[in-house]
């Protein structure tokens, strides 16, 4: 697993922007270094009740995220295509990334291993990085679903303190 203040492990993978259903295009962590601080949201999948509420928590909070120049990415092993309807369906203002062969997931050291008994997916957790790569702070789930709103604010106090350090 990743530990604050190590360098986030770099990786390119399918990014969905959401204007349309086939909206996808390579994306680098790296090159996304340098413009503020960068959070990095995994959830287990799309179409899924927490996953549709935290990341819609994620979407009504992103003026706060906007004003500290942070970037927001939501990551879930789903297929860059079902991240774009969905998108769209809940008009998600940030870019999902795709980890369809559950690298990232192995590589953060998130993977959710028996979800419904069926599948492997991403760990609810939340990894933020200052502009240099670097973690300044994580969260994983343990337990129940957090309170959504509550999480953001911390993980909004965070990416403060990644701007001020």
């Amino acid at each position: 697993m990743v530990h604050v203040g190590e360098s986030a492990p770099d990786f390119t993978v399918p990014r969905a922007g959401g204007a349309a259903y086939n909206d996808v295009e390579p994306f680098t962590l790296s090159d996304a270094f340098g413009g503020g601080p960068i959070v990095l949201a995994f959830f287990p999948a799309v179409f899924t009740s927490g996953c549709t509420e935290e990341m819609c928590t994620f979407r009504d909070s992103m003026a706060a995220f906007n004003e500290l120049d942070t970037q927001v990415f939501g990551i879930s092993v789903d297929l860059p295509f079902a991240q774009n309807e969905w998108i769209q369906k809940h008009r998600l203002s940030f870019p999902l990334l795709s980890d369809w062969d559950h690298t990232v997931i192995r590589q953060y050291g998130v993977v959710y291993e028996d979800m419904y008994g069926l599948i492997e997916a991403a760990q609810r957790s939340v990894f933020v990085l200052d502009s240099a790569g670097t973690v300044t702070d994580k969260w994983v789930r343990e337990g129940d679903n957090p309170d959504f709103d509550e999480l953001v604010r911390e993980i909004q106090t965070e990416v403060q303190n990644a701007v001020s350090s």
